[in-house]
């Protein structure tokens, strides 16, 4: 391209202020549109850029690149959606139709790009204090059609984090927030960056959507997610150790108390580091004597030993997490149970803690990690897709119970949650009784379970009824008083959820009938019976595909049942058969499972089953009764996914009877 001369301060250089005003009012006409600015505050930005001659738009694309590759980026793909842009147009032609810059400006860019420095119009407003950081990257995020989130209120998931290494994580300046339907969710303050989402979908397998937020709060997201590992903590206690070996001699364990600041700060690090690790809990099991105290973390339901702490300090640490958690540290011979709170700069954790004396005058303590839990998607809850369309139909049902069953920590409370917030729209009202709230839900109204003042379950029933719901969830069913209550309210109107410690579906028909429930009520009021179980995953970073051997798929067969086999057309044996085994890599820690999902069994309330119900039938002739009506059980599920290749029979077995 020629070079062109340089303006000079005439009618042309002032055509060429009204041009920068008019191609810079874009953006500022965007943030007044959201009431961000005035149209004063516009203009004299507008006029406080123009008056700097060296310091104008068009300067930027030289040293300081204001229009950077992935501001380019963005503009082609914008033109890409332009009717009135040519495909082939050159890439200042975009820049300058879509309003970052004047055909003056690319002009003088191109002749003079190593003089000069100049700031975007969101910098200079934003050193005015005319806008927040924050509030141009609103402005930004809907220029591009990009969302923009909140970090504080946006807890990543566990599974998005794993998506991606903390080195890419870090490297790429991102954040990953959610995986949903294979779509990660990361958030970025640089949404243009034209390599961004490809390299970050090639790296995962995954789609990207992009997210915008603020850099702040993804650098503090990324110190909470990635500084503060494993490693971090072991330098701590390698640390600690190296102390008490110096003193060895003269060391007494009990001069070391719960103020001490390695103490303390191990306690922080020990915490945070069980929420990047996905643990559900934290065991401290101090050794008897001089044995050192040992911290266990359960992850996806098998515990493993994090970390190990010298002897010197064991008092001390379980002394720390009973201040924080507001017990008495004076007394050790009985169990206490507490809360701890923590914020960091980006969430706020919450862990429960239940004390106990043990052998040789130690203290136990065992956290319950309530950071990660989250409502989510029936979509993304394991279901078969006959099993989700069935439940999906059970919830648009305008009164009635629906139970959900199994032992503890099998997913009861978030599979009702993942219910309740399919349901969850401005026209119904949602009364919950849960003890504890571990999933807080928009809209949802949620009374904590306090039995020390008699707020219990049937309490806040009784109340309920009072509160004009649409909808409640009772969090257990923990006596005779709380399920009549339960089953009159869904015999008045309402849609109840509950659940119960049983195995099967058909058991908990025979439990409530046991328990006073009348079999004619109940049987008026029943939905359906969900009963589940959660399996270990197949790590999907490892996992290798094999062929059974013909012993191994007929034990399948034979322990779905080979009529059932046939009738729902399970993959028949042949050389080409492939399941999928675990092997072990570094991101399941060499164990070969990644995760856990659910496998279900359910049972609904149809007309033939409420009549056996009333006449009542046993468990078994029940069970049979709900198969044969399209009940798969929860070994039949499992089997079923053992066959999609999502885990293996050991793992199936481990839960099922």
């Amino acid at each position: 391209m020629e070079k062109s001369s340089t303006p000079k301060v005439s009618q042309a250089g002032s055509e060429n202020n009204s041009s920068v005003r008019e191609n810079n009012q874009k953006l500022g006409q965007l943030l007044a549109e959201q009431g961000v600015l005035t149209k004063e505050d516009i203009d004299r930005s507008l006029v406080e850029q123009i008056g700097k001659r060296s310091k104008r738009v068009g300067d930027i694309l030289a040293e300081e690149k204001t229009v950077s590759r992935s501001e380019i980026e963005s503009a082609l793909k914008k033109a890409q959606e332009s009717s009135h842009i040519p495909k082939n147009a050159r890439v200042g032609e975009i820049l300058i139709a879509s309003g970052l810059i004047s055909r003056e400006q690319l002009d003088n860019a191109l002749n003079t790009q190593d003089k000069g420095k100049n700031e975007k119009i969101g910098s200079l407003l934003i050193k005015g204090g005319l806008i927040t950081e924050n509030q141009l990257l609103v402005a930004l995020a809907h220029k591009f059609n990009l969302r923009f989130i909140n970090l504080e209120e946006h807890v990543p998931s566990s599974h998005a984090i794993n998506a991606i290494s903390s080195l890419v994580a870090t490297t790429m300046k991102v954040v990953p927030v959610d995986i949903r339907n294979k779509t990660l969710v990361v958030a970025t303050a640089d949404p243009t960056d034209p390599l961004l989402g490809e390299y970050l979908s090639f790296n995962t397998g995954l789609t990207i959507e992009l997210v915008v937020a603020t850099k702040q709060q993804i650098l503090d997201t990324q110190q909470i997610l990635y500084d503060v590992n494993e490693n971090k903590v072991e330098e701590l206690i390698e640390e600690m150790t190296s102390d008490v070996e110096v003193v060895a001699d003269e060391f007494d364990v009990d001069q070391i108390n719960e103020s001490d600041s390695k103490v303390i700060n191990l306690v922080y690090k020990v915490l945070l580091s069980s929420v990047t690790q996905r643990a559900s809990d934290i065991h401290f099991e101090p050794g008897i004597g001089n044995n050192a105290l040992v911290i266990r973390f359960r992850v996806d339901g098998l515990c493993h030993r994090a970390h190990i702490i010298p002897s010197a300090y064991k008092k001390a640490v379980i002394s720390r997490l009973k201040i924080l958690a507001n017990l008495d540290i004076t007394e050790r011979r009985k169990p206490q149970s507490g809360k701890i709170f923590l914020k960091s700069k980006t969430r706020r954790m919450e862990f429960r803690v239940e004390t106990a004396p043990t052998a040789g005058g130690q203290e136990d303590a065992v956290l319950r990690v309530m950071a990660n839990a989250k409502a989510i998607p029936l979509e993304e809850m394991g279901f078969s897709p006959s099993n989700l369309e069935k439940f999906t139909d059970l919830l648009a049902k305008p009164y009635g119970i629906i139970l959900c069953v199994g032992p503890t920590g099998s997913g009861k409370t978030t599979s009702l949650h993942s219910a309740l917030g399919h349901i969850n729209t401005p026209e119904r009202k949602i009364w919950t009784a849960e003890d504890p709230v571990e999933i807080v839900q928009p809209q949802l109204r949620q009374i904590q379970i306090n039995n020390k003042i008699g707020l219990t379950f049937s309490e806040a029933l009784r109340s309920f009824l009072r509160l004009d719901p649409d909808v409640i969830m009772v969090g257990e069913m923990r006596d005779p008083e709380t399920a009549k209550i339960a089953v009159e309210a869904s015999l008045t109107g309402h849609l109840v959820f509950s659940t119960l410690h049983t195995n099967s579906a058909a058991e908990t028909v025979t439990r409530l009938l046991e328990i006073g429930i009348e079999p004619f009520h109940f049987a008026d009021a029943l939905l359906g019976i969900l009963a589940q179980r959660l399996v270990l995953k197949l790590c999907d970073y490892c996992k290798e595909p094999y062929n059974p051997t013909p012993e191994e798929y007929k034990k399948l067969i034979q322990d779905y049942g080979s009529e059932m086999a046939q009738l729902d057309k399970l993959e028949p044996y042949s050389e080409k058969l492939t399941l999928m085994r675990k092997k072990g890599c570094k991101k399941c820690n060499g164990i070969g499972y990644l995760g856990r999902f659910g496998i279900h069994e359910l049972l609904l309330g149809s007309e033939s089953l409420k009549q056996a119900i009333i006449e009542r039938q046993t468990m078994s002739e029940l069970r049979k009764l709900a198969v044969q009506e399209g009940m798969r059980s929860l070994r039949m599920d499992g089997i079923n996914k053992v066959f999609q290749g999502l885990t293996d029979y050991e793992q199936i077995l481990k839960v099922c009877i």
